[in-house]
């Protein structure tokens, strides 16, 4: 993970919530607020990393600015925060977590933060299995010889053992199985 903070869009048509989850969060995390879908939309930036959604908007509806910002390839974590109970409709939504209001600060935070780590041990995955897979190659291709004398390697072999010491503490970070499943998970559609 980056030493700045994460980059929320709380998106809200009820302004005093939007702006009361805000609160909660800013002073841990960046935070902007969008008070319907159509503003959302044109508040969406690549560096926004997490987006707290409500469901029911005038408007554009959550479940639209959801549509929308998954067909237009942001890579965002969304947390639907909303008063609708979920149903089967949920199934083949892109979103990463739900909570259904009212929501805590505690709720609101602890969800937060996981999506958040979920995404750094994603990252950290995919770069260890690429530098894993480098690693490799280049055993199958080079003498013991070669490796041993290529600093290159050494170095390769250096940046492997630190990513799987990042993989593994997250890991042990992931506080219960449903979060340990739910950093595999992909995103319906993917």
């Amino acid at each position: 993970m980056s030493d700045q903070p994460a980059e929320i869009l709380v998106v809200d048509d009820e302004s005093r919530l939007a702006d009361l989850f805000a609160a909660w969060l800013s002073s841990d995390w960046s935070v902007e607020t969008a008070y319907d879908g159509e503003s959302a939309l044109e508040s969406m930036q690549d560096s926004v990393e997490i987006v707290l959604l409500d469901r029911r908007m005038p408007g554009l509806s959550g479940d639209e600015v959801l549509s929308e910002i998954r067909d237009r390839g942001y890579d965002s974590r969304v947390v639907m925060v909303t008063a609708v109970d979920p149903d089967f409709d949920i199934i083949e939504m892109g979103f990463d977590d739900y909570l259904v209001k009212p929501v805590s600060k505690d709720e609101l935070v602890e969800v937060v933060e996981r999506v958040e780590t979920r995404s750094a041990y994603e990252a950290d995955i995919q770069q260890y299995y690429s530098l894993v897979s480098k690693k490799s190659l280049l055993e199958a291709e080079k003498s013991d010889r070669e490796l041993d004398e290529s600093d290159e390697y050494d170095e390769l072999c250096k940046r492997v053992d630190s990513l799987r010491g990042q993989v593994d503490d997250t890991v042990s970070g992931l506080s219960d199985h449903d979060d340990f499943v739910g950093a595999f998970q992909d995103l319906p559609g993917e």
